[in-house]
């Protein structure tokens, strides 16, 4: 049985408990408990951010867990973590298969210098004052979950389930793991390389229409995508749709295609060995010049700078 140890700070983000349900419907999917999963608190008894109080054991020095995923706090800085917090992790983690801070969770994590040297994500809003109060630290505001070796970390919210999620893959395979996935109603399970900023929430359309359009789209990015079939999927001429598009996201469908396929290929640039060729026409670009073009215009670096900077983080 593999046993998961949440450690609780004062004022944590009520959110991290949600990524239990990815442990409780590994077990169902099982068949069999491989999963224990416990809650910690320095002293034993916490409070959430939102006032929820919890009975937690006491985190010791003897406290013992294969996974520890540690939470974080919606204001990391403005709330002084135990002063015995630090060390308590650095004794435990260093007895257990892995450690994982869950969204600021990273603060607790460097602080007890267990991210020196490694490369390591949070929330974005928190990634710069990471970076500046752990230099030793090698910050990515950009990806949703970071595994260095044995010590991992998310992004905020919701990619905390990405990375329990990713957990479960390595412990059980990603077969298992698209079932939990699957079973939780999740839309998509999201790699690790994916940014935390996406192309389509930042589109944001108003009505069921237009988003069942930028559906299409992104489910079928290597076609051509003309207007006319954009409307077609939305049920709208072209011309009410180009129009109603325009007015609901701010772009022209042509440019909004065009941010869908950078995200799209830019992920399959940094997760894959696949020739430039092979990317650009996975992703809907005429070639590889054109899609040269479209990552100067959108990220202001080539493709090859993408690629090698993704080698270099690995």
């Amino acid at each position: 049985m593999h046993r998961i140890g949440y450690v609780l700070p004062e004022g944590f983000q009520i959110m991290a408990l949600s990524t239990q349900a990815v442990f409780e419907i590994a077990n169902f999917a099982t068949g069999q408990p491989f999963y224990a999963l416990e809650t910690y608190a320095v002293g034993g008894s916490v409070r959430s951010s939102t006032g929820i109080s919890l009975q937690a054991r006491p985190l010791t020095a003897r406290s013992t867990a294969d996974t520890w995923l540690v939470a974080g706090g919606v204001l990391p800085l403005s709330k002084p973590m135990a002063p015995e917090l630090p060390s308590l992790l650095g004794k435990v983690a260093a007895r257990a298969r892995r450690v994982a801070g869950l969204c600021t969770g990273a603060f607790p994590l460097a602080e007890a210098g267990l991210l020196d040297g490694r490369r390591a994500t949070t929330h974005w809003y928190w990634a710069e004052a990471l970076q500046e109060r752990y230099p030793l630290v090698q910050v990515d505001a950009d990806r949703i979950y970071i595994a260095d070796g044995s010590v991992w970390t998310s992004a905020g919210m919701t990619a905390e389930l990405d990375l329990a999620l990713a957990l479960v893959e390595n412990d059980l395979g990603p077969k298992l793991a698209r079932s939990v996935a699957h079973r939780l109603v999740m839309h998509q399970r999201r790699a690790g390389g994916q940014s935390q900023h996406s192309e389509m929430l930042k589109l944001a359309p108003k009505s069921d229409r237009i988003q069942q359009a930028l559906n299409h789209a992104r489910k079928n990015l290597a076609q051509p995508l003309s207007v006319e079939e954009l409307a077609e999927a939305a049920s709208l001429s072209p011309r009410q749709f180009s129009r109603v598009f325009t007015a609901e996201t701010g772009q022209s469908p042509a440019k909004a295609v065009e941010g869908l396929r950078l995200e799209a290929a830019r992920l399959m640039i940094e997760s894959s060995r696949h020739p430039m060729e092979v990317v650009a026409r996975e992703t809907g670009f005429r070639d590889r010049r054109h899609m040269r073009e479209a990552f100067m215009r959108g990220f202001g670096r080539p493709p090859q700078a993408v690629r090698r900077e993704a080698g270099t983080r690995r």
